[in-house]
């Protein structure tokens, strides 16, 4: 593609791409597959960009190609239903307790200085032992004990107050 053509579909495509991401919206309902669209189609007039300029209208050929990009690709991804007399599903629990015991569990670490909860992140969360927490910290393996120690007492004495304040 020459210089000047290739300057004129730069310029095109800063001009239209808010428009034409917005209608890939309202084509697909997902923002990523709306970009995914937008770059398919644009990838398709890039290489027919001399055909896109000689038409009337350059807007009404690139709107065109993404139509085309998106029934494609809704063709691709067509899958049949499979009436059974089963279902698959299986009913989930509620897990709005965990969500909560998460919460408080965040905000009891986050109360904690940040030499304990790191020791406590990584010995538990991360489930490494103490020789890998105390080389990851650059310190011996006494001070990750004491400090996991630490962190482990004020954490019991916190969460009990922090699941009274969430009952309330």
């Amino acid at each position: 593609m020459k210089k000047s053509a290739e300057d004129d579909f730069r310029r095109f495509v800063r001009s239209r791409w808010p428009r034409l991401l917005r209608t890939a919206y309202l084509l697909t309902g997902h923002h990523q597959d709306a970009e995914d669209l937008v770059q398919a189609a644009l990838a398709r007039a890039y290489t027919r960009w001399e055909k896109v300029c000689g038409a009337r209208d350059q807007d009404a050929y690139v709107w065109r190609i993404l139509i085309n990009t998106n029934a494609d690709r809704l063709r691709r991804r067509r899958i049949g239903e499979w009436l059974t007399h089963w279902l698959p599903e299986r009913p989930a629990s509620d897990r709005a307790d965990q969500v909560v015991e998460r919460s408080v569990l965040l905000d009891a670490l986050r109360a904690l200085p940040a030499r304990q909860r790191a020791t406590v992140v990584l010995r538990y969360l991360e489930d490494r032992s103490e020789a890998e927490v105390a080389a990851l910290l650059g310190t011996g393996v006494g001070t990750v004990r004491s400090q996991t120690a630490r962190a482990l007492r004020r954490l019991r004495a916190e969460l009990p107050r922090l699941t009274a304040s969430e009952r309330v």
